[in-house]
Formats: C-alpha cells, sequence, structure tokens
C-alpha cells in the first residue's frame, strides 16, 4: 500500500491547516489571558483570522485551535517556573520580589490540550482518507 503524490500533498495541506488554526487558537488564548491589557486586541485579531480559515479551509483543521490554547498555558508555566510562593531576584541595587504560582497545572493543561488537537487531528485525518477498495 503505497502514498502517492496528491496523498502525500492532502496531508501537508492538512497539517498547514492545522498550524493556521493553532496560531488561532494561541491568538485568542492570549487575548482571554490578558483580557484586562490588550487581550481585546488579540481576540479580535484571531476573529478576524478564523473568517477566511473557516470559509477556505477543511473543518477538521479547526482542532487545531484546541492546540493553539495550549501555547499560553505554556507560556505561563515558563513565566511561574520558580513558584509556589514568593521568588526574589537579585537587580543592581537590591533584589525584587513577586508572589509566583505553581506552574504544573499550567502545564499539564497545556500539555492535555495540545495532545488532544494533535490526536483529534490525526483520526479525523485517517477516517477522512478512504482506504483501499475492497476485492469481491
Amino acid at each position: 500500500m503505497s502514498d502517492t503524490s496528491g496523498d502525500r500533498r492532502d496531508r501537508t495541506a492538512g497539517w498547514g491547516w492545522f498550524l493556521a488554526w493553532l496560531l488561532v487558537g494561541a491568538c485568542g488564548g492570549i487575548g482571554v489571558a490578558a483580557i484586562l491589557t490588550v487581550g481585546a486586541a488579540f481576540v479580535v485579531l484571531a476573529a478576524v483570522a478564523a473568517v477566511p480559515l473557516l470559509r477556505r479551509g477543511p473543518r477538521r483543521a479547526v482542532v487545531g485551535a484546541v492546540s493553539g490554547l495550549a501555547l499560553p498555558l505554556f507560556y505561563l508555566a515558563y513565566l511561574n517556573r520558580g513558584g509556589p510562593g514568593e521568588v526574589c531576584h537579585a537587580v543592581t541595587g537590591g533584589q525584587t520580589c513577586t508572589e509566583e504560582y505553581t506552574p504544573v497545572p499550567f502545564l499539564v493543561t497545556g500539555a492535555l490540550l495540545l495532545a488532544a488537537g494533535l490526536v483529534i487531528h490525526v483520526m479525523t485525518g485517517r477516517h477522512a482518507r478512504p482506504g483501499p477498495v475492497p476485492r469481491t
């Protein structure tokens, strides 16, 4: 059972659409996380970017947005990598301290969202491709 070049191109294009949706999901996730500052602009940007993707791309690639929500969570986990508790850093003329959360919930939730989107995309891609014609 060999792949034809058309099947290979369809799969490659499917991953391109998935990555485009991943960026839309990341943009939307950042917008929700930062809604009190610049978040509204990110939410609008995500909505504007989603319109052409919905019109042109395959519907199964929308799960890339689920995986995209993982990127802001990974960033939050990175920002809180010293937590939980008060974390102090030396600066010129003294030190500065900040309160940090535990990074584990952000990291685990991000990993689950990323994995869920990837698995769903792969599984729907397998179901979307026609299998071999059975011989009678």
